[in-house]
């Protein structure tokens, strides 16, 4: 009896240590809202009560802080994990043991309006925005970016040079998947049909060439004349394709002769000038 007498100051001691043989409400303690600072969150879905239940706090999202006991987005929104900071790459004016929200599903993903969010959690926080701005909800239709047929974004334009000269033309295109281009000459029959001529052909004085970019699923396509003759004139039609559709945007190129006995007889003019 005697040995367990002498235990009981230590006892009473340790329940008086918030957190250590106590329950929930006395690390708490009483609720004192005029404490609490008011928040406003993205979404009212983020609104939640902090972990005594007394304050309002907002629920983080993607990249926001998450952990530490001082800060005020101390956890993630549903399908959210918590990612701690690696010791080095952490933020020095960041609290000890923060991390950052992270959604459990990595990946892009296509909206039913037809866009593509970087992860389904971007996607259903854009959702209740959408929903509350009275624009209605927006759902995942599937895995992976939205789909979409060719865009010309640069067009080709026209050009008009002497023969013997190095022209090209070129088209930048956008569209998922990432789309193919070809190029074509068009030219008309007597009868007014369109005849499409696909490049480079049996042409030698003629190149193509295409290649991704600049952007993630752009390509840039370039047709190359060296060089250039007469018969290059007229219209060439820039063609992009995928599985989705496609696209076409014209350019033009408009061939004068080099006159070499203009260039002669100015060349003979500067000399005697200069006699």
């Amino acid at each position: 009896m005697q040995p367990f007498l002498s235990l009981l100051p230590l006892i009473v001691c340790l329940h008086q240590i918030p957190g250590v043989g106590a329950d929930a409400s006395s690390v708490c303690g009483p609720c004192n809202k005029e404490i609490c600072s008011p928040v406003t969150c993205v979404a009212p879905e983020l609104l939640t009560k902090d972990e005594c239940n007394c304050c309002e706090q907002c629920l983080g999202v993607e990249g926001e802080v998450c952990g530490g006991r001082d800060e005020m987005r101390a956890r993630c929104a549903p399908r959210m994990v918590c990612v701690s900071r690696s010791s080095s790459g952490s933020d020095s004016s960041s609290s000890e043991g923060t991390g950052v929200c992270v959604c459990e599903e990595d990946g892009a993903v296509c909206g039913s309006d037809g866009r593509t969010y970087s992860s389904v959690c971007t996607l259903h926080l854009h959702s209740w925005k959408s929903q509350h701005s009275g624009a209605g909800s927006v759902h995942k239709v599937h895995d992976g970016e939205c789909t979409f047929a060719p865009i010309i974004i640069v067009t080709p334009q026209k050009i008009h040079n002497v023969t013997g000269a190095q022209v090209y033309l070129s088209c930048e295109v956008k569209a998922v998947p990432t789309p193919s281009i070809s190029w074509r000459k068009v030219t008309e029959s007597p009868k007014g049909i369109k005849i499409f001529e696909e490049l480079p052909g049996d042409r030698v004085n003629v190149a193509v060439q295409v290649r991704g970019g600049p952007s993630r699923h752009e390509s840039t396509g370039w047709v190359l004349i060296n060089p250039l003759m007469k018969e290059d004139e007229g219209t060439y039609q820039c063609h992009a394709t995928n599985m989705v559709g496609e696209a076409f945007a014209d350019g033009t190129i408009k061939v004068s002769a080099h006159s070499s006995r203009r260039s002669r007889k100015s060349h003979r003019s500067s000399s005697e000038s200069k006699v």
